[in-house]
């Protein structure tokens, strides 16, 4: 015979106002009224008590066993759920686009609240994925209902040469093929559309074209690429069209704020005709030849990676920081010759329906959108712009055949931006996929910033040797 234990209702009500009152703050940190609709559930909790919240615990064993581990699971998921949408979540480094700055194998705490929390694009999602559930290749997220963007307030705004985490802009389309999913689906079409023309006969002198001819070929190409992996779903699968808080989850460098002109001149950011200060550990990459090979405890004091050895061995050439170059340079009974790479890489620079004759090296200028500003629009400067206003901002965009361009059916000769964007870039200049290959981080993909390194182990050793114990507990704002 069960005995009833009796409630302490002062306690109960202190409880409850206690909560209550959080829950307030809380609701009017987010501006949502729609979260309203759970204070009857908690008074209920507190206070009235009619609903049996443990129900299972009147089961006989093992069921009640069972029902105990799977409510302690749910209250954890949830809970990790609720802390990763609105305070931090965890990161890892996965490649070496901000080496030797941040590392591959870096374990970070991402602040949410350091430039605001966004509320959930797609709110209906497994906690700790972002997009695909870790067997069977299956969605993790259910796509209604989606809201639209909106950004609880933070302890402040992305500054220059903030470290960033960031929703991959370009990966609003993927192929489902997971084998293809690393690479850049715009890229790809691009690549595939004009190769296509090629070898059907389709011939032109892209910078010779006007900019309404260049216009109509790039048109051209990408519908011819995109058809073609339509056409093979054998090798690439189906496409994938993914919101924005569900696109993969990125780390650069902000080099170029809302209403800034960027430029790069000789590798070197400018901002507004003014250099902008390089990363203490930028990285570049130098055509190295050897003697003989490098000793392993020199490789360990530069940070050479298993993955610099292999481009050093299959390309001639590796990144390589300032410090490192000159402490090879100087080691003569090793390296007969280093130069840095000023190879002229002019493919799959942004925008990929353009030609403005741009590389990595030498960019722009372009003008990075602010909210509320304008831009005067033009044939020439329309592939800069058309994927934010297009896509970002979700306007219907067209051009005439006479050349007029079109948003959302009336002719336009300049925009106004709704949103701020950013231009991100990687330390490691030769090998980061950043802005330069993509364009514009718009602030609706902003995730957080990295605040803390709490774990990190090199991929290319094991055991304890693999644990970076210098990294551990570092603050990533020391890192300039």
């Amino acid at each position: 015979m069960k005995v009833k234990t009796k409630v302490n209702m002062k306690l109960q009500w202190t409880k409850f106002v206690v909560v209550l009152v959080l829950y307030l703050l809380f609701l009017w940190w987010l501006k949502s009224l729609l979260g309203l609709i759970v204070i009857p559930f908690i008074y209920d909790a507190y206070i009235s008590k009619k609903i049996r919240w443990d129900w299972w615990k009147d089961l006989d064993n093992p069921m009640r066993m069972i029902m105990s581990w799977v409510d302690a699971i749910v209250f954890a998921l949830v809970a990790v759920y609720f802390i990763n949408l609105f305070f931090f979540q965890n990161y890892v480094i996965p490649s070496s686009s901000l080496e030797k700055s941040l590392l591959t194998g870096d374990y970070l705490f991402v602040s949410k609240v350091s430039y605001g929390p966004r509320i959930p694009q797609t709110p209906l999602t497994m906690p700790l994925t972002q997009h695909t559930l870790p067997v069977g290749e299956i969605k993790s997220y259910i796509e209604w209902p989606q809201w639209d963007y909106r950004r609880a307030p933070g302890f402040g705004k992305v500054q220059l040469n903030d470290i960033v985490v960031f929703n991959y802009p370009a990966g609003d389309t993927v192929v489902s093929e997971p084998r293809w999913q690393p690479n850049d689906y715009y890229q790809m079409v691009y690549a595939y559309g004009q190769q296509i023309l090629h070898e059907s006969g389709v011939e032109a002198n892209l910078d010779s074209l006007s900019p309404m001819l260049l216009r109509q070929y790039y048109h051209m190409a990408y519908a011819a690429g995109r058809q073609y992996i339509l056409n093979n779903p054998n090798e690439y699968g189906k496409l994938i069209a993914r919101p924005a808080d569900r696109r993969e989850n990125y780390v650069k460098r902000c080099v170029g704020l809302p209403g800034q002109t960027l430029q790069i001149k000789n590798r070197i950011v400018y901002l507004d005709g003014k250099p902008n200060k390089e990363p203490d550990n930028v990285q570049y990459t130098y055509y190295i030849k050897l003697k003989e090979m490098i000793p392993e405890d020199l490789i360990k004091e530069l940070g050479i990676s298993q993955e610099d050895l292999v481009q050093l061995n299959q390309q001639g050439c590796m990144p390589l920081t300032q410090m490192a170059y000159k402490k090879l340079k100087a080691r003569k009974d090793i390296v007969a010759s280093i130069r840095i790479n000023n190879d002229r890489i002019v493919g799959d620079i942004y925008p990929l329906n353009a030609r403005y004759g741009w590389t990595r090296d030498n960019y722009g200028p372009v003008w990075i959108p602010q909210k509320g500003k304008s831009v005067k629009l033009t044939l020439e400067n329309l592939p800069i712009y058309e994927r934010p206003i297009r896509v970002y901002e979700g306007n219907d965009l067209q051009v005439t055949e006479d050349g007029k361009i079109l948003i959302n059916g009336s002719e336009a000769k300049e925009y106004t931006f709704k949103m701020d964007y950013y231009w991100m870039q990687g330390d490691n200049r030769h090998n980061s996929a950043d802005s330069r290959y993509w364009g514009f981080v718009p602030e609706d993909h902003i995730v957080g910033k990295p605040i803390l390194i709490w774990w990190s182990s090199d991929p290319d050793r094991t055991g304890f040797e693999g644990i970076r114990w210098n990294r551990l507990f570092h603050f990533v704002d020391n890192i300039k």
